[in-house]
């Protein structure tokens, strides 16, 4: 067995090494372009509890243990929110709720949906066929349990949302399906 670090450095392996050096060394400022998602920001748009859009801010992502999540959600929403279970449907208390006003996030109190897209799928699950914010959700690929689907998340704190298909009404032809137990409901009052 060669020992290579008893092994003089070749002209080679010398230059190789330099090369990589001087590349990453070029594109140390493009950092800068990731930084906010490196260091764990998101951009997020908050609406009022009137309903009002505010401007775009940039905040924290919330970033808790599975202990102080435990310890904060109603054990339902904890199994949904915090591990992707799903409520059983036509059992959520928020799939017959028609007032006006904004379905937030259990966790972080994110808004995420606004009661003027919400519509009946007849799937038992609340659908809507457009986020609040399209900042305030992130989309994955889910292909678990053998199918092909898109995770929809909280984009402020990461909270299992439900998911998100193409067979929804006009105009966007998407439903999001999300759990209740995902969701608060805040009425707004003109």
């Amino acid at each position: 067995m060669i020992d290579r670090m008893s092994q003089p450095v070749c002209r080679r392996d010398f230059l190789r090494g330099a090369t990589v050096l001087a590349i990453a060394t070029a594109a140390w400022p493009i950092r800068g372009v990731f930084a906010d998602t490196a260091a764990g920001m998101v951009t997020i748009v908050p609406y009022s509890d009137t309903g009002e859009r505010q401007a775009p801010v940039k905040l924290a992502k919330i970033v808790m243990t599975d202990a102080e999540w435990k310890a904060k959600l109603p054990r339902a929403s904890y199994e949904v929110a915090r591990h992707a279970d799903t409520e059983r449907p036509f059992s959520g208390a928020l799939l017959n709720e028609h007032g006006k006003g904004i379905f937030r996030c259990i966790c972080c109190d994110t808004a995420l949906f606004d009661s003027a897209t919400k519509f009946d799928s007849h799937t038992g699950w609340p659908s809507f066929w457009q986020p609040i914010a399209k900042e305030n959700v992130a989309s994955l690929d889910d292909r678990t349990l053998g199918m092909d689907r898109t995770e929809v998340k909280c984009a402020r704190c990461d909270g299992h949302l439900g998911h998100v298909f193409d067979d929804g009404p006009k105009p966007t032809g998407l439903r999001y399906c999300m759990n209740s137990v995902s969701l608060r409901f805040t009425p707004i009052i003109a």
